[in-house]
């Protein structure tokens, strides 16, 4: 199975990647297309997905992008990697938690290349590190997960913060979650991620082989 791989030096904005993303699905649902995996960044943006709640955008003023992948509120931007793809499960096991496993096990194993222990969370979906702050333990999201599922094509993906401005994320209630803060890779470990795209693939093509 042939899975293109393409990487935008450029921010992209967040509705055309999703129409591209779209696009290509319906490729594969036609049987017409390869699937894909998509690495960049965006322009400033924040995003709902489709369990998103009202409450959940404190600052009214936000212009808001409403989007079809699961999950809720979050905020996309220079600095922060994002990860697309459309993996079709038709040629895999049909199995969404799976799939999930498969993404997060990605993120955890990529991180620990760089000496960065994180864990994932059934209850609150997504990626998170914990500090020692204060004598006090916190726990904050480096990387935040949303997929769609369309006749078993599984599109979207997931980022993960590395030296993005947190102080986007003042002005939402983060993945609708009140008690947890996000952080940064640079904010847990000043060091250089030139090549952590190149691993996540890596990682991830051998996950979905599994």
């Amino acid at each position: 199975m042939m899975i293109r791989i393409k990487k935008s030096i450029k921010p992209i904005k967040y509705e055309n990647a999703i129409s591209l993303l779209e696009e290509r699905l319906n490729e594969i649902i036609e049987k017409r297309g390869d699937e894909l995996i998509w690495i960049l960044e965006h322009k400033d943006v924040y995003t709902a997905g489709v369990s998103y709640k009202n409450n959940e955008l404190l600052d009214k003023s936000i212009k808001l992008v409403k989007t079809n992948r699961g999950g809720k509120i979050t905020h996309h931007g220079p600095g922060q990697l994002v990860f697309y793809f459309v993996i079709d499960l038709n040629k895999r096991e049909k199995n969404i938690r799976k799939l999930i496993t498969s993404v997060e096990n990605t993120i955890i194993e990529t991180l620990k290349e760089y000496k960065i222990s994180v864990f994932a969370d059934r209850e609150n979906i997504g990626i998170w590190y914990k500090r020692k702050f204060n004598n006090r333990i916190k726990i904050e999201k480096v990387a935040a997960i949303g997929i769609k599922v369309k006749k078993w094509i599984a599109y979207h993906g997931f980022s993960i913060n590395i030296s993005n401005n947190l102080d986007a994320y003042k002005k939402i209630i983060p993945c609708g979650i009140k008690d947890k803060e996000v952080t940064n890779l640079i904010s847990i470990k000043k060091q250089k991620y030139n090549n952590l795209s190149d691993i996540l693939i890596k990682k991830f093509l051998k996950e979905i082989k599994n």
